[in-house]
């Protein structure tokens, strides 16, 4: 594990939503209703990631809030303002499932080594090279619904982070 990630609980989520990001981009528009874009990159940013867990037991919820004061505290030295969250088919991502496809299945893309997967993208943030890091957009949510017994919603947005 990199300096200053730090893996999710080893928990699966009832449900999650996934959405990829886009290029950041500027679009233009003339007197006359042309349009015009300018990208900033070439790489997705913002990605958002919202993980709901049903029915956990109170210690399985201090693991989360555990996590989220790991990650979130003690940005006054230099050493910890890396902290990221780091997803796994175990830490989070449980129920996604690797592609089976072979390269000849593929959608056309120009790596010849491309294999379509859901996992992959929810683990790097859509840009393949691991440059973007999770990182909490809020705080948990926390909802009790019987004693000892919680929901949890969890929402994470990825970063372009600067080597």
């Amino acid at each position: 594990m990199a300096t200053g990630a730090q893996n999710f609980p080893e928990l699966t989520p009832s449900s999650r939503s996934f959405i990829p990001g886009e290029v950041p981009q500027s679009d233009f528009t003339s007197l006359d209703g042309t349009k015009t874009y300018l990208r900033y990159g070439n790489k997705r940013t913002e990605a958002k990631l919202s993980m709901s867990f049903a029915n956990l037991r109170d210690q399985e919820v201090a693991w989360i809030l555990d996590h989220y004061r790991i990650v979130t505290q003690n940005w006054s030295t230099a050493d910890e303002k890396t902290r990221w969250v780091v997803f796994n088919r175990e830490q989070g991502l449980g129920g996604v499932k690797d592609s089976n496809y072979t390269n000849a299945e593929a959608p056309d893309q120009t790596a010849t080594s491309y294999k379509p997967s859901l996992l992959s993208h929810m683990i790097t943030g859509s840009t393949g090279d691991d440059s973007l890091k999770w990182r909490y957009a809020s705080a948990p949510t926390v909802t009790s619904v019987f004693p000892g017994i919680s929901n949890v919603s969890c929402s994470f947005v990825a970063c372009l982070d600067a080597p």
